[in-house]
């Protein structure tokens, strides 16, 4: 039985976390209403947009999925980054709105129910399990997209946390019935910040950021490898969805038919895409190899 795709498997990711994150929004709005608890409401808010933000993602990794076809010959992999990029605004636009909500209500004084801490610390448990999961699936299939998508259910823990403290300061202390809205507030500023730093990373990636070096130097030891391989003068890559396509520039023996060279370039090609599962195409460029400066390139000696 043939094994699903890296995009259908975090797709798969990402249609679970809907479910989930859709029943504990539900369940902590409703009892944020009835617990008269802003700090909760906020973090049932923050779960909501979990529902949104994992729909986009699930669409963005079904559209990367398409193979490329005639006007998009590198397939649809960038639709998955832009998907990323969008959940990253969305998450800062969000936040912003909690926070203008806990400003407004903070004159506001009320005291939490208890009941409201059982079910900060079940959402809290169950979004520790989901987090894992889904950071766990993005690393083995290299999606951006459900990579944001777990840091967001990360974000959930910490304000979780700061629901609990701030539910649990103004039901102990009650001169302190405050700390409810200042711990909504204090959830809003760490989406906005969650939000604008997925924004900046899937940003990078979208301007062709090389991957590091221990992974460039990957691709050259795999491209030498290959017998007749005597040199790579130049080797980029550039991310498109959850794999790289690489450009490099390989040197063989100036002397070797075209056909001969174009064997070997063909090996390099299978070799790098064999052995770097994380690679999804390379075009090579062959050149001259010549060591010596006895030895001009071609193109040098064309200008004169």
């Amino acid at each position: 039985m043939a094994q699903p795709s890296a995009e259908r498997r975090a797709a798969h990711a990402a249609l679970l976390s809907i479910g989930v994150s859709a029943g504990l929004a539900t369940l902590k709005i409703v009892a944020g209403v009835a617990a008269r608890s802003v700090a909760l409401i906020s973090d049932g808010l923050e779960s909501a947009s979990d529902c949104f933000t994992s729909g986009i993602v699930y669409v963005g990794l079904r559209v990367a999925e398409r193979p490329a076809d005639k006007d998009h010959p590198y397939g649809h992999g960038r639709f998955e980054i832009l998907t990323g990029l969008g959940v990253g605004i969305l998450l800062a636009a969000i936040g912003a709105g909690i926070c203008v909500r806990a400003l407004e209500q903070r004159d506001e004084p009320h005291m939490p129910e208890v009941f409201a801490v059982w079910v900060i610390l079940v959402s809290i448990a169950v979004k520790g399990a989901l987090a894992a999961f889904k950071t766990r699936t993005a690393r083995r299939t290299g999606s951006v997209a459900l990579n944001a998508d777990a840091r967001h259910d990360l974000v959930d823990l910490l304000s979780g946390t700061v629901a609990l403290v701030a539910v649990a300061l103004a039901i102990l202390f009650p001169s302190l019935h405050a700390a409810d809205h200042w711990g909504g507030f204090a959830i809003g500023l760490i989406v906005i910040f969650l939000g604008l730093n997925v924004a900046r990373d899937t940003t990078l990636q979208l301007m062709d950021t090389m991957p590091d070096e221990a992974q460039m130097e990957q691709i050259r030891a795999a491209a030498l490898r290959v017998p007749g391989a005597l040199g790579v003068e130049k080797c980029f890559a550039r991310k498109t969805g959850l794999r790289y396509h690489v450009d490099l520039h390989l040197e063989v023996d100036p002397a070797m038919t075209v056909l001969a060279s174009h064997e070997i370039a063909t090996a390099v090609r299978f070799s790098i895409r064999g052995e770097l599962d994380w690679v999804q195409d390379v075009l090579v460029h062959v050149e001259p190899h010549l060591p010596s400066p006895a030895f001009p390139r071609p193109e040098a000696t064309m200008k004169r």
